[in-house]
């Protein structure tokens, strides 16, 4: 397929929106290339390390409003902010309109996902003038249902009839509607989810998500000095990492291009001519390194549940994990062993529930001992290169020993896809450096 035949979906960050400066960046971005057809635009971020994004700006606002104060301050700072970009950009359009609805809908308590949807909203519009595309509200093609639950196919029907004949458009992210029309967002950087599901209702060649870094990285900066970018990563991959805290793009954005089988680039708007990452389905293109990346958090807990001869008691561990699921407990991760079972669970939501959950398990599973140990942190060794490299569990072994850090725990899954390894939570930095160390900087 030619170039110009290509159709692609681009979305843009708040970091890439946040000024009339960055806005010129973008459609310079996407003047250059006249696939680029489709566009989905976040609120205005930060313009510096100091600066308020507009959403916090809009939920501050909305909750003056809630409370009975006065808004007219807060609410004068978000439309100096977009009145600033129309300027910059000089634009004839007046959103004073629009404006005058969002005041009178505050008043009308017309709730926070209203509230914090108008960036998008507003952003949209100043983007639709800008680039000369049509402006589609994502209110008229977003659909959620009357409880607040996602309706995926009603929604790709809804985008698909209303894009068919429309050649290039701006749709705001983060949210959509019910039934009765009240805005419903998505969770915070939820635009990524806007980004995906215009590009699998258009049958999109390409989604290109624009941020503010080039791509994934193989470890987080904050950690390791300089990490090498991923340039081609799986969905199963971008799974793990997403899961274990890496978080470039929102972890439910993948589905519905995955669906499609549509590939994800990770662009940066600042470096535009760097390649980012690109996430597919599958690929036969050799990983420059064994592992593709390191991702981790901190702050679980786990619970060892030891009893003789375990494993031959039909529906034990059903059993066990009935109990955290009736204290509305979520399981991150489970090493078992014959006579053990351990679960790691978020500190965060175990520790006020701690006393129900150990007398539950008492009641129904009769241990011989359960032991608690708090403070540690998981990590994920994660790469489809690991596959065909024996001895990964052994160097990581040998390379955090060198370095007296104690393993918890570890485990590795049956698609050899990652290796989980726990430790404790004063020992995180240090592992995460020392695996970059023996994966990256020594197979260099």
């Amino acid at each position: 397929m030619s170039e110009e035949n290509l159709v692609k979906v681009v979305k843009f960050g708040g970091s890439s929106l946040a000024s009339a400066e960055q806005f010129k960046k973008v459609g310079a971005i996407i003047k250059a290339d006249s696939s680029r057809r489709y566009v989905v635009d976040s609120a205005p971020g930060k313009r510096s390390k100091e600066d308020t994004k507009v959403t916090d700006l809009l939920y501050k606002c909305y909750e003056e409003a809630e409370e009975g104060l006065s808004f007219e301050k807060t609410f004068r700072v978000i439309k100096t902010r977009f009145n600033e970009i129309i300027a910059g950009l000089e634009l004839k359009l007046n959103l004073d309109e629009e404006f005058e609805t969002i005041y009178r809908k505050f008043e009308g308590k017309a709730g926070s996902d209203y509230a914090a949807s108008r960036g998008e909203y507003l952003n949209g519009r100043i983007m639709a003038a800008y680039l000369g595309y049509e402006f589609i509200d994502a209110a008229t093609v977003i659909k959620f249902d009357k409880e607040g639950n996602f309706l995926s196919e009603e929604t790709n029907e809804a985008l698909r009839a209303r894009l068919k004949d429309v050649e290039r458009a701006v749709i705001p992210g983060f949210y959509g509607a019910q039934p009765d029309g009240r805005v419903k967002t998505f969770s915070r950087g939820g635009s990524d989810v806007t980004g995906s599901l215009v590009a699998r209702a258009v049958k999109a060649d390409i989604y290109e998500n624009w941020t503010d870094v080039s791509g994934f990285l193989v470890a987080d900066p904050r950690i390791v000095e300089n990490p090498k970018n991923i340039e081609i990563l799986t969905y199963r991959e971008l799974r793990e990492l997403s899961y274990m805290g890496a978080s470039v793009l929102h972890e439910s954005a993948i589905f519905p291009v995955r669906k499609e089988g549509i590939p994800i680039n990770i662009r940066n708007t600042n470096r535009p001519e760097d390649k980012g990452t690109l996430i597919v389905e599958n690929t036969c293109h050799t990983p420059e390194y064994t592992i593709t990346g390191i991702a981790g958090k901190k702050g679980f807990v786990s619970v060892s549940i030891d009893k003789d001869m375990m494993n031959s008691e039909i529906g034990f561990c059903r059993r066990a994990l009935q109990v955290f699921e009736d204290n509305g407990i979520s399981i991150e991760h489970m090493p078992s062993g014959i006579d053990t079972m351990t679960v790691f669970v978020d500190k965060d939501a175990f520790v006020d529930k701690e006393q129900q959950v150990l007398s539950g398990l008492h009641r129904v599973c009769q241990p011989d001992t359960i032991d608690l140990e708090s403070d540690l942190a998981l990590i994920a060794v994660v790469g489809r290169g690991m596959k065909n490299n024996s001895g990964n569990a052994g160097k990581i072994f040998s390379a955090l020993s060198k370095k007296k850090i104690n393993i918890r725990m570890i485990d590795q899954g049956s698609s050899e896809l990652n290796i989980i390894i726990g430790v404790r939570n004063k020992y995180f930095d240090e592992a995460i450096k020392t695996i970059y160390e023996v994966y990256v900087n020594d197979e260099a």
